[in-house]
């Protein structure tokens, strides 16, 4: 619920916070006390377009803050995932934070919890949450998937649902399937072409993972072996050959230690470093002239080495950086190839597997339907029967379903349509013109619909337009029992609308220090007969007395 709403420099507004309360809200006031504006300050927290002329004169920016509780643990997941979505921080238990502000020089700044979001993540939370009825545009209902989905939630065909849902999700990945193998026959030429010239050039490659860096080595070493060659000459004769090589002195080193030795054991040790010394410069000199040898090669050796090498470059080129990434193309490739080589099987496979999942779509899609049909007739019967009591004594509602392909909502385009008026054909309610009209068809739906409407905010402006007497009467009625399952706000210029509400509250224009300021005061006892008396025609003791009879009605439907 909407715990409060705190404007600052917005239009009349100066600095007004709002403390709603639970279940039904009412407002009233003189015609132009600011009533509307504090509907407009909700609804650019809902995500509407902002005006900057609605920022008070003499202030450089308007703002708007919105503090709700949102009892419902499955409501308050899928605005935690919707926050997320949005980049902004989770909720903090059950509390969420929104707050909006427009600047003079147009620049507009929301924030979800503290997070500064998008203006659409702020439309996308307000969808969730708050519902506006009457001459402003923010209606669920109007939108036919939403009829769908409230149709569905009302006869409980969740589960009939949700088997179309999977069953079109299967259909759509064999079709997936299928349309990668549907190629024409040059198509398939080519591809078949490609693939073939890709698999084989790589094969015949015979690549090893390092084969890339081996490679560019030997032809490096091989293109330079005149100088290695020289200085494997050099490390030899000072290892070797030379009068003074190492290993000429180290086995002079090692008679010395052996005769050592004979008179000190304890130079063993000594002996056995000089022996590794030796070995360890043998396997060098022998390493050292093995790849001597490697590397003297002649013209032709080299000319097949460099071929190699850009063999190995091109490859890399074409299909990856590395080795190891053009044999994983090689092998992705290979099995493109094999399954397009078999193609035929393939496609006559998936078409009878599509036909089977296309059956099971269109049976669950006809027991959607069928439910459907059955529940749509006393579903219309019974909004129509709202409308009665609202005021509509010859209304006519109808839930229509015409047939459409299978998907995953069915087969039925469902749409909400109304005929107000007797001789009248019934119309899309997406058609009506009236926000008055409009207003009493959203607040007999949203009665008939109340435990499966998930939307937990409702306003309802203008609701009590053009209606009197008993039908005024009936209004406040179905709201204060709307107020039961959601937390309500209407606007109202009807005293027995009025005297339902759980929480009433004023709206007055006021001029301080030649300013004119909108102020909002919560009524209760006699402020609350005094403001009734009001919208009855005065402070006279008839008009009291008729207030106080309100309040005790309303006081009486609401316990």
């Amino acid at each position: 619920m909407l715990v409060s709403l705190r404007i600052r420099n917005l239009a009349l507004i100066e600095d007004l916070t709002w403390e709603l309360g639970p279940g039904f809200n009412t407002l009233t006031g003189e015609t132009g006390a600011g009533k509307s504006i504090l509907i407009d300050a909700l609804s650019l927290l809902l995500g509407e377009r902002a005006d900057k002329s609605l920022i008070r004169t003499g202030a450089d920016a308007c703002s708007v803050e919105a503090e709700l509780t949102l009892a419902d643990e499955t409501r308050r997941k899928e605005i935690d995932a919707a926050l997320a979505g949005i980049g902004a921080e989770p909720c903090e238990g059950s509390t969420l934070l929104l707050k909006r502000s427009v600047s003079a020089s147009g620049a507009n700044r929301q924030f979800a919890n503290g997070s500064p979001v998008p203006l659409q993540g702020l439309k996308s939370i307000g969808d969730l949450l708050v519902d506006v009825h009457g001459p402003h545009d923010h209606q669920s209902l109007l939108a036919t998937e939403k009829q769908t989905e409230l149709l569905d939630a009302y006869g409980k065909l969740a589960p009939l649902r949700a088997a179309c849902v999977s069953a079109c999700a299967a259909l759509r990945e064999i079709e997936k399937e299928r349309a990668a193998l549907e190629l024409t026959e040059s198509e398939r030429e080519q591809r078949l072409s490609l693939l073939q010239h890709q698999v084989g050039e790589i094969k015949s490659a015979h690549l090893q993972p390092g084969d890339d860096e081996r490679i560019e080595n030997d032809y490096r070493a091989a293109s330079h072996s005149q100088y290695i060659l020289e200085q494997a000459g050099v490390i030899t004769a000072l290892l070797g050959e030379s009068e003074n090589a190492a290993l000429t002195q180290l086995a002079q080193v090692e008679r010395a230690l052996t005769a050592w030795q004979r008179m000190d054991n304890s130079i063993v040790e000594a002996e056995s470093l000089n022996r590794q010394a030796i070995a360890n410069l043998q396997e060098l000199l022998a390493t050292v002239q093995t790849r001597a040898e490697q590397v003297e090669l002649d013209p032709a050796q080299l000319h097949q080495l460099e071929e190699r090498l850009n063999l190995v470059q091109s490859l890399k080129r074409k299909y990856g950086g590395t080795i190891e990434a053009v044999l994983a193309f090689g092998d992705k490739a290979q099995a493109q190839l094999t399954a397009l080589e078999s193609s035929a099987e393939l496609l006559a496979t998936l078409s009878q597997r599509e036909k089977a999942a296309r059956d099971v779509l269109e049976k669950a899609a006809t027991n959607l339907s069928r439910a459907r049909h059955k529940i749509a007739g006393p579903l219309g019967e019974k909004i129509s029967q709202e409308l009665r009591d609202l005021g509509f004594s010859k209304a006519v509602f109808e839930v229509g379903l015409s047939p459409v392909a299978p998907g995953p909502t069915g087969s039925d385009h469902v749409e909400f349509i109304f005929a107000p008026n007797p001789g009248e054909a019934p119309r899309p309610l997406r058609a009506i013109a009236s926000s008055g009209e409009m207003a009493r068809v959203m607040l007999a739906v949203k009665t008939t619909l109340a435990e499966v409407d998930e939307i937990p905010i409702l306003i309802f402006d203008e609701v009590d337009a053009n209606v009197g007497g008993e039908t005024a009467g009936q209004v406040g009625k179905k709201l204060r029992g709307l107020g039961r399952s959601h937390q309500v706000l209407c606007i109202t210029h009807l005293p027995q609308v009025a005297a339902q509400g759980q929480s009433h509250f004023a709206v007055e224009k006021k001029i301080k220090q030649n300013r004119t300021l909108t102020e909002l005061t919560r009524l209760d006892g006699t402020a609350r007969q005094r403001e009734l008396a009001r919208m009855l025609g005065g402070q006279t003791d008839a008009a009291l007395a008729l207030a106080r009879s309100l309040l005790t009605e309303g006081e009486s439907n609401r316990s």
